[in-house]
């Protein structure tokens, strides 16, 4: 087994996970199979409590783990699937070894974290690696080198790399350049700090991979390569892309490809970038444009929305247009006045319908668009903004796409406004609604724990035949990532259908509604599962493909 192992330094944010996907990419273009492990060295047990303002998105996996977001870029660069256990966090970890204490495994040694954490870590890792059945591993430290979290995790790589020898393990340390703005002169002490902190920790890094807004230099890279004790070739420059697709392509134009291969003595082989080629080319080659309004709750950090933005980046390159996302507050939805065209934040949230719905004031904000998409969520702040959004895109015949949350909003949206069933609601925003057209599934009735208990990962759906979601799939039968406590109440499904909301994807047994389709519009489409986590270039997710060629029909009126 080869390790590959990316860290980080001066500060997070810098593309580990970008760099390490890329470097995993071209291993696999080489020949290699590859695999991926992600440390994220907070107490957490896994990202799912987090609130996407901390963490940015959180990643849900075929076997329901709920993961950082790193992951996600894992699967879409090596168009692979992976499981929680690709995911180490030090919650994992300590939790491991407390009950191996408790269950008296260490036979009455005093448990420390040297030996006892840093192996539970190093055999969690080799374990990973073993079952993927990889000829390579790359392991993704989040953190910054220096955070005191991250101290038993590099204590436990250190080991690992004494342990199986330098030419199975490599280290690859990611650091920032910046420039001074009065100098315009790009320093390398940030980097040459990061490096002998890592060095004090006795890592010593094979490769640099230098983050700048532009090329390095000459002489830049020269220096670092003296002061950092590594080869001049193996300071790799990564300056600011506007398509991080293209990465691999820039890492391996300056030789990393070559220089990995070597320090882990495998053959020299040319990696076949060609299918990476063509569609990085596609994504920068868009001839035609488009707008998609995301109307969301977290769009201050757009990591909270990270695979929605891949997915459509995915469905623009394949349908030959430049995707735009316009980013739209939900709360900023729903207190539109005259006077306050541009809309108003204000903490509190309404959810009744009584608030009067302006269907001018609406178009002002979205009369630049060509779509719309009701992203996931919880929680009620923002919901009469998003609900607001639906009935505009339904009664203006504009494109539109309701995902998880989105999906609930729709049915309560039409039957407030169509059935006229006003004030229905779901239980989540109002427990005592006169029309619960959305409740809690009955397996969560009782939970009283958050992490890892909602309805999680791949589940099976049926399409029905001739619907505007088997044209779009092909195919009636599908398996999509899930993440949710609450569904459509079947209470309301036969009153909803005969005013043309139909539910044209179900789960086999039929008791849970998956899809729901506007028969009497050209492209209104909403679904409970979230099609964004499986898309990969090549591959778009269909409703976000069908959306994107909706879009392009709408833009032509």
């Amino acid at each position: 087994m080869k390790y590959i192992v990316v860290t980080g330094g001066v500060l997070s944010g810098l593309g580990k996970g970008i760099t390490a996907s890329s470097i995993a990419l071209l291993m696999k273009c080489c020949g290699h199979k590859v695999t991926m492990i992600k440390i994220d060295p907070y107490l957490n047990c896994d990202a799912g409590t987090m609130n996407p303002y901390q963490h940015g998105e959180v990643f849900v996996l075929d076997d329901g783990g709920e993961v950082d977001l790193d992951l996600g870029n894992y699967e879409r660069f090596l168009d692979i699937n992976l499981t929680r256990e690709h995911n180490i966090t030090t919650g994992k970890v300590y939790g491991a070894v407390i009950e191996k204490e408790r269950r008296g495994d260490y036979l009455g040694k005093t448990v420390q974290i040297i030996p006892h954490i840093t192996d539970e870590i190093r055999n969690r890792i080799k374990d990973v690696a073993k079952k993927s059945k990889a000829d390579i591993s790359i392991v993704e430290l989040g953190g910054t080198v220096g955070d005191i979290e991250s101290m038993p995790f590099l204590e436990a790589l250190r080991q690992l790399h004494n342990e199986v020898g330098s030419e199975n393990l490599i280290f690859v340390h990611t650091t920032l350049v910046p420039v001074i703005g009065a100098v315009g002169e790009q320093k390398t002490k940030p980097t040459q700090h990061s490096v002998k902190e890592l060095m004090s920790l006795g890592i010593q890094p094979d490769i640099i991979v230098c983050r700048s807004t532009k090329p390095l230099g000459w002489d830049i890279r020269e220096k670092i390569s003296n002061f950092c004790s590594v080869p001049f070739d193996a300071v790799v420059s990564v300056h600011d892309l506007s398509n991080t697709y293209a990465v691999p392509l820039l890492l391996h134009k300056q030789g990393l490809t070559k220089h990995v291969l070597k320090a882990l003595k495998r053959p020299n082989i040319t990696p076949d970038l060609s299918k990476w080629k063509s569609f990085v080319k596609k994504t920068e080659d868009c001839k035609k444009n488009i707008t998609i309004a995301m109307i969301g709750k977290y769009t201050n950090l757009k990591d909270s929305y990270i695979s929605y933005i891949k997915a459509f980046q995915h469905a623009g390159a394949e349908c030959g247009a430049k995707i735009e996302i316009k980013w739209i507050e939900a709360e900023a939805l729903e207190h539109l006045s005259p006077q306050n065209g541009k809309g108003k934040y204000f903490a509190k949230t309404h959810t009744s319908n009584n608030h009067t719905y302006n269907e001018e004031l609406m178009k002002r904000e979205l009369n630049d668009v060509h779509g719309i998409v009701i992203p996931g969520g919880f929680g009620e702040r923002g919901i009469l903004g998003k609900l607001r959004t639906i009935r505009y895109a339904r009664e203006n015949k504009i494109p539109f796409l309701g995902v998880c949350l989105g999906f609930q909003l729709t049915v309560i949206e039409f039957c407030r406004n169509v059935l006229g069933m006003d004030g229905s609601n779901s239980t989540e925003f109002d427990p005592k609604t006169k029309y619960p057209v959305v409740y809690i599934l009955p397996e969560q009735k009782g939970v009283d724990k958050l992490g890892g208990t909602m309805r999680l990962g791949t589940l099976p759906t049926k399409i029905k035949k001739g619907s505007l979601a088997h044209r779009l799939y092909k195919k009636t039968d599908i398996s999509e990532r899930h993440r949710h406590r609450y569904e459509v109440n079947p209470a309301y499904i036969k009153k909803v259908e005969s005013h043309g909301l139909r539910f044209t994807g179900k789960s086999p047994d039929g008791r849970r509604m998956e899809i729901a389709e506007l028969t009497t519009h050209p492209f209104f489409i909403a679904s409970q599962f979230h099609p964004e986590l499986k898309s990969r270039p090549g591959k778009t997710a269909p409703l976000f493909l069908g959306l994107a060629k909706a879009c392009l029909e709408y833009s032509k009126d």
